[in-house]
């Protein structure tokens, strides 16, 4: 009997034996596969962190790029408000995020306040700004354009008191920028340069 219990022992660790060696084989495969997936995640972690290393980057050389063309662009558009107004408006670009984008907001400042141009200001400071806008972006251009403004009618808002101002802005605009304006008008206080009467 004790030889009928023995052989059923044996036959029963032989079955179980294999299944216990399966187990330890699905055991080597899942922490191998453990390790590897370990791995992977630090790998992801790592190119998480140095995609958002090069965004900060990235985004504070765009901070420096549009800070660079903010003071250049102000700068001549406050120069021909300047030039034209007793009490000038001061240019400036206000770049906010939203949605995940810079979005530019164009606005005039003046003692210490920002206004918004086109219902705040008049149309004949709009004008003004407009017009240094189209130079101040040609002028800034890269690859250089031709330097050549073509205006139909661009002050069409201004009172007819501060036209004067006008002509000598863009006498010495055309001179200081080497830009070439031609300039379609009704006005005859808007006359400078070669006037082709027609």
């Amino acid at each position: 009997m004790w030889r009928f219990v023995n052989e059923q022992i044996e036959e029963w660790m032989d079955k179980e034996s294999g299944t216990v060696q399966e187990f330890i084989r699905e055991y080597e495969l899942a922490k191998a596969s453990h390790k590897e997936e370990q791995e992977e995640h630090h790998e992801s972690k790592k190119q998480v962190l140095d995609a958002l290393a090069a965004r900060a980057v990235l985004t504070g050389l765009a901070a420096a790029v549009q800070q660079k063309a903010h003071e250049r662009i102000a700068s001549v558009v406050s120069s021909c408000l300047a030039a034209v107004f007793d009490d000038p408006y001061e240019f400036a670009i206000k770049f906010e995020q939203k949605r995940g984008r810079t979005e530019a907001r164009l606005v005039f400042r003046r003692d210490g306040m920002e206004i918004s141009p086109i219902p705040g200001s008049g149309g004949g400071a709009v004008d003004v700004a407009a017009f240094a806008l189209r130079a101040a972006c040609l002028v800034l251009h890269r690859p250089r354009l031709r330097r050549l403004l073509v205006l139909d009618e661009p002050f069409k808002f201004l009172s007819r008191d501060l036209r004067p101002r006008i002509r000598t802005m863009l006498e010495e605009m055309a001179r200081d920028l080497k830009v070439q304006i031609i300039m379609i008008s009704h006005d005859e206080d808007l006359k400078t340069g070669d006037v082709i009467d027609v």
